[in-house]
């Protein structure tokens, strides 16, 4: 039976990221989804701030799956994100080596700085995009150079942009945080749902203890 004019049809949730725990999160949302990534050139531009940058290629990764779909693709619904460590205007990224991911965290110690994580949502039916920019300020807290050397032999902080993860339970690199933990995980819920309602895909659910489970930290925007 070929379904009516006036039937909806659901759009195919499509995650631009390879990230574990970005796929644990929308997991833990109860959201069907599939895995595409996109291959770029995740350079900063001259002039561009680590927020601008990751709001470019939020958006960058987005349409560069959207041009890889078949031309008979059902519509979907391509959500994107990316995430970078800003000290000022000193982006630190994914660390290339034990050394570099040494460097970034002496850097960070008991110093306050920001993770700018950026999501991007795009509708293939009609190109309509729209983005959202989420910033925390983080302080750590004072760790010695022993707990960075037992930290980086982990190797948990090879994958992590400025070295580390918030979640690490025997490193526990973070004092506080001003803003949503979340959001410094790659994945800030709270604009996530608002931007899924936009498009016509609501979360009928409590987020706060969904995001306290998944980061350890009281939701900020949740309730």
């Amino acid at each position: 039976m070929q379904p009516s004019q006036n039937d909806p049809i659901t759009p195919t949730l499509i995650l631009a990221s390879q990230s574990p725990r970005r796929q644990e999160f929308l997991r833990a949302l109860g959201l069907d989804f599939q895995v595409r990534t996109a291959d770029l050139d995740e350079s900063r531009l001259a002039d561009e701030s680590p927020a601008q940058m990751v709001e470019r290629l939020a958006q960058a990764k987005a349409h560069a799956i959207a041009d890889r779909l078949p031309a008979d693709a059902g519509p979907a619904l391509i959500l994107a994100a990316d995430t970078t460590v800003a000290l000022g205007d000193i982006e630190l990224g994914k660390p290339v080596s034990a050394d570099d991911a040494v460097n970034m965290l002496t850097i960070l110690r008991t110093r306050p700085h920001q993770v700018h994580t950026a999501i991007h949502l795009l509708a293939t039916a009609n190109g309509r995009e729209v983005g959202r920019l989420n910033t925390t300020t983080v302080h750590m807290r004072p760790y010695t150079d022993r707990e960075i050397a037992a930290y980086i032999a982990t190797g948990d902080a090879v994958d992590k942009a400025g070295g580390y993860a918030i979640q690490h339970r025997e490193f526990a690199p973070v004092e506080r945080l001003i803003g949503c933990a979340a959001g410094v995980m790659g994945m800030p819920l709270a604009d996530l749902r608002d931007l899924l309602a936009d498009f016509g895909v609501p979360l009928n659910i409590d987020l706060a203890p969904i995001c306290a489970s998944l980061t350890g930290a009281p939701c900020c925007q949740g309730e």
